[in-house]
């Protein structure tokens, strides 16, 4: 019995829960709808703060990054700056030492140009002093050579003479033969006659 009293307490109570939410429902539904919407409003607005706090997290995000990647373009900026005058301070350097070479080479080549005319110059004065001198010798040999033949022509000239003396002397020779000849034979003769005279 307890139990059908408390089963009947228990189907009561639950009907009259039943309709009194009903009748709560029934008269809290615009409540309810105000209340659903007051919470959707109040659930975009956390999604909106959501969504700001999120957007502003992103911007600051992208502020950040913006600023690093302006940080890194500023750096690689003042790297291809610094790198930049550092090829233009090699290159000027390189050309200056490069001019340097040049003007070395110019300036050497000058004093080679200049030494090879002095060489020049020298060359030729001591060609022009062998000329004079093969002039000279060969001016000498000519006075030499024409010495010797006038040496040459007056022994050719004393040498005829001797010879001429030669053939006086002996045309005297044989002119004192024949006289003496000539005289022996005279006086073989005047003996020969005195000879016949004595007898």
């Amino acid at each position: 019995m307890p139990e059908v009293i408390e089963k009947i307490s228990k189907q009561e109570l639950e009907a009259l829960v039943k309709e009194i939410v009903e009748n709560f429902v029934r008269q809290n539904e615009q409540r309810v709808k105000e209340f659903s919407l007051i919470e959707r409003i109040i659930r975009v607005e956390e999604e909106l703060k959501a969504l700001r706090e999120i957007e502003n997290a992103r911007f600051e995000a992208s502020e950040k990054r913006f600023e690093a990647i302006l940080s890194e373009m500023k750096a690689y900026r003042e790297a291809s700056d610094n790198r930049f005058e550092a090829v233009r301070n090699e290159m000027k350097a390189y050309h200056e030492a490069t001019e340097k070479r040049f003007e070395a080479m110019d300036k050497r080549f000058e004093a080679v140009r200049n030494e090879m005319k002095a060489y020049h110059e020298a060359t030729e004065k001591r060609f022009e002093a062998m000329d004079k001198r093969f002039e000279a010798v060969r001016n000498e040999m000519k006075a030499y050579y024409e010495a010797t033949e006038k040496r040459f022509e007056a022994m050719d000239k004393r040498f005829e003479a001797i010879d001429k003396r030669f053939e006086a002397i002996d045309k005297r020779i044989q002119f004192l033969q024949w006289f003496m000849g000539a005289g022996f034979t005279f006086i073989t003769i005047l003996i020969g006659i005195f000879g016949l005279l004595r007898h």
